[in-house]
């Protein structure tokens, strides 16, 4: 399989922050949006993401407590992924990945031994976020670098 179809049309998209979240578990979550140049994602999708975390944080399926992290809200055609990220094991990026359905959000299956991770775009983000946490890193780790690392967020990222 090659790496890049000859039918593929590369597009720009934007990286843009919108207000963190903190969930009932105590993590805070940085957010993006992200999407094509001419769109938007639209409010109620994004409510729609938020109000599904905060459940599903409350419910304890999405088992992160304390962390500090982001999420990536991305419109990809007609489909939204929300990736949700934190930091754990002092360097380490984990990720939970869902779906918008008819239904809501819902876990993106994952079924075969080699997965993706993150697209080029979603990269423009987590570029950003790996240096937001070293810079955390290197601080005293206290709670104004915590406020310091939430602070740490481009407006927007053309990709």
């Amino acid at each position: 399989m090659p790496s890049v179809s000859a039918g593929y049309g590369h597009v720009r998209k934007i990286v843009q922050a919108a207000p963190p979240v903190t969930l009932p578990s105590g993590s805070e979550l940085k957010w993006y949006d992200l999407h094509r140049e001419q769109a938007v994602i639209p409010p109620p999708v994004r409510q729609e993401a938020r109000d599904f975390l905060r459940a599903e944080a409350e419910a304890g399926r999405l088992a992160i407590t304390g962390e500090l992290g982001f999420v990536i809200l991305h419109q990809a055609g007609d489909v939204f992924l929300l990736v949700v990220c934190t930091w754990r094991n002092d360097n380490e990026l984990w990720e939970s990945i869902y779906q918008k359905a008819a239904a809501g959000f819902e876990p993106l299956p994952m079924d075969e031994p080699h997965k993706g991770t993150f697209c080029v775009w979603e990269m423009g983000a987590v570029l950003h976020e790996q240096q937001a946490w070293i810079r955390y890193l290197q601080s005293a780790r206290d709670a104004g670098a915590r406020q310091a690392y939430l602070a740490d967020q481009p407006d927007s990222v053309l990709v």
